[in-house]
């Protein structure tokens, strides 16, 4: 996921608020200029998203669609330096003091993201490109099922092509690790099972076997067969897929393999990053990156300390109200391992079907609730799925998939139900409220249907907002009705303490040098989440260092920016424009959103 912002022009004002556009006095070469800049940042985008065949797939475009990205060292500096090019040639064309108030906010957004790309560069090399965070051997997959559409028999060749592609890549991704390797820069021990597990799914099934059909297989198949095409030229269809492949496709995943197979005894352990040549230098990089703040990792430590201790009051208070007489620590154990229907669905696929609908009831509810709380809702559908099944060992429990730009693809949120026993009953709602509806489809959706901004800022996403209005979406959710007992409220509280924790756990494997075991105690003494859920989500944040921290730092900044409208405004505050200052104009940094929300309450006064 991806996403930025201000508030001192708006086209379309929400009802109710009054915002200013350019002074009455403003030059027609403050207009221009405005128009001439949207025109060079469109320009700049659609020449950055050209070098990711991939990603202009994921917008809905076709264009490179029988191609796939560069996965090697030369291709990301290609990029920033692309980058660094159209910085500097904005800069001499424009002068930020001659623009209008939104222009200024496009140059200044554009300049951010150039500067914050070129100092995250220096630290490519530390990234692995497979963990269990995800590699290419499922998300190309996950792309080519989810977003390569098959319209015509061109479409259907260009599908082929990629599938001979993927050879390229993997050994490209391959290259790559092995490098680092040769640099002492080894993946953790818990990344090797689950990404070869993974990408052994992918070649399981016809054509590599006498099963049914593979994932990407059955995908080509139905889509091609939905083209109503003539016998024969269906089949050849089918036998150049075939041989796409057991050719080209299963060479490089047999590449893959081998490199992690000879890397694996290379890794002495599960380190964060102060094990890495200059971590703390690139740790503090990616606690900027995410949090969009200056905040160094001891304090964000503290600030995590004093959440987790905040909110186990909430949670105590719901104890009390429900009843039980233990302690907080013998409540999160009854949930965890209660196997009751209360707190458990079943570990079958009526079970997950239930999960499944119940979320969809969730969102259904948030819909009918939308209008009190937002002036603007989201045009695209929010459709629920399951995690495919040969990705389910490297995803995330729930996560969003956006829209394609054309809005024929819907926004998804995806549940991992890989194991039900392991999947609290009493989290459902929170969890679609945050992946989906008032979360991040309000938010993604609403960004990329923004049409009056330039298009980098309707595809950037910065976590610290996204996330952190995800997060304060499960605290709204309860405002609006949604949680029907004291237990979906206190399914709520369980997520806001484990993003809570994720402040304390991450800044303590990358700065304080915690071990896996000793951050795995943590989680398991202050929240409910099962063991197999608290041992996924740990391996998470050592693989993406700072990123876990982007959520509740979010959350509280809006949450700080609600109260101060509040108590500003008094009988004149409002919910829904409250919301629509927020996310109005996409995602930004939370220095950008804070004044954003000023110039709101300023207009409202």
């Amino acid at each position: 996921m991806r996403p930025q912002l201000s508030l001192l022009l708006l086209v379309t004002a929400p009802l109710g608020v009054t915002y200013s556009a350019l002074p009455s006095s403003a030059a027609p070469t403050t207009l221009d200029q405005d128009a001439e800049l949207r025109g060079f940042l469109d320009e700049a985008y659609d020449d950055q998203i050209a070098l990711s065949p991939e990603g202009e797939t994921e917008l809905g475009v076709k264009t490179g669609y029988d191609r796939l990205d560069d996965y090697t060292d030369a291709g990301r500096v290609r990029l920033q330096h692309l980058k660094d090019d159209q910085l500097r040639n904005m800069q001499v064309r424009f002068r930020q003091k001659d623009l209008g108030a939104n222009a200024r906010l496009n140059f200044r957004l554009f300049k951010y993201e150039v500067e914050r790309s070129r100092s995250a560069l220096k630290f490519r090399n530390l990234r692995f490109p497979v963990s269990t965070n995800g590699s290419p051997a499922g998300d190309i997959p996950a792309l080519m099922i989810n977003s390569h559409k098959i319209d015509t028999v061109a479409d259907a060749n260009a599908y082929i092509a990629r599938l001979r592609e993927f050879e390229r890549v993997m050994r490209e991704v391959s290259a790559t690790m092995r490098k680092q390797a040769a640099a002492k820069i080894v993946p953790n021990k818990v990344n090797f099972a689950p990404a070869r597990d993974d990408a052994l799914r992918i070649i399981t099934g016809f054509p590599f076997d006498k099963n049914p059909d593979s994932p990407l297989m059955a995908d080509f198949r139905k889509k091609v067969t939905a083209l109503r095409l003539p016998g024969a030229e269906e089949n050849k269809l089918i036998e150049d897929a075939s041989a796409a492949l057991t050719g080209p496709l299963r060479r490089g995943y047999d590449e893959l393999l081998r490199t992690l197979t000879l890397i694996e005894p290379l890794s002495t352990g599960n380190y964060g990053a102060w094990h890495l040549p200059d971590g703390e230098a690139y740790y503090a990089d990616r606690l900027k990156n995410w949090t969009t703040t200056d905040l160094t990792a001891d304090q964000i430590h503290k600030l995590g300390l004093r959440q987790v201790a905040a909110i186990r009051q909430e949670m105590e208070e719901i104890k009390r109200e429900i009843g039980f007489s233990g302690s907080l620590e013998q409540f999160f154990n009854k949930v965890r391992s209660d196997t009751g229907s209360q707190f458990k669905y079943p570990n079958t696929e009526a079970g997950r079907k239930k999960y499944l609908s119940d979320a969809r009831t969730v969102i259904a509810s948030v819909m009918a609730a939308a209008p009190r709380y937002f002036r603007v809702l989201p045009k695209v559908p929010l459709e629920v799925r399951a995690v495919e099944k040969w990705r389910e060992k490297t995803s995330t429990t729930a996560f969003y998939n956006p829209p394609s730009e054309d809005g024929t693809r819907p926004g998804i949120v995806y549940f991992n139900l890989v194991d039900l026993t392991q999947t609290q009953k009493i989290q459902v709602d929170s969890i679609a409220a945050h992946e989906g509806a008032p979360g991040h489809h309000f938010q993604f959706a609403r960004q990329m249907e923004l049409a009056d901004m330039p298009k980098f800022r309707q595809y950037t996403f910065y976590g610290s907002y996204g996330e952190g209005w995800g997060l304060y979406s499960e605290r709204l959710a309860d405002e609006m009705g949604i949680y029907k007992d004291p237990y979906a409220r206190f399914g709520m509280l369980s997520l806001q303490v484990w993003r809570a924790i994720r402040l304390v756990v991450d800044t303590g494997i990358h700065a304080k040098k915690w071990t896996r075991n000793q951050a795995i105690d943590y989680f398991h003494t202050n929240s409910s989440l099962s063991d197999t859920d608290i041992a996924r989500e740990v391996d998470r944040y050592f693989n993406d260092p700072g990123q876990a921290t982007a959520y509740m730092v979010g959350e509280l900044k809006i949450m700080e920016l609600r109260q101060r409208a509040k108590r500003e405004l008094g009988s004149k505050f409002d919910i829904r424009d409250f919301h629509e200052a927020v996310l109005s104009h996409g995602s930004l940094p939370l220095d950008v959103l804070d004044e954003q929300v000023n110039s709101y309450i300023a207009a409202k006064r």
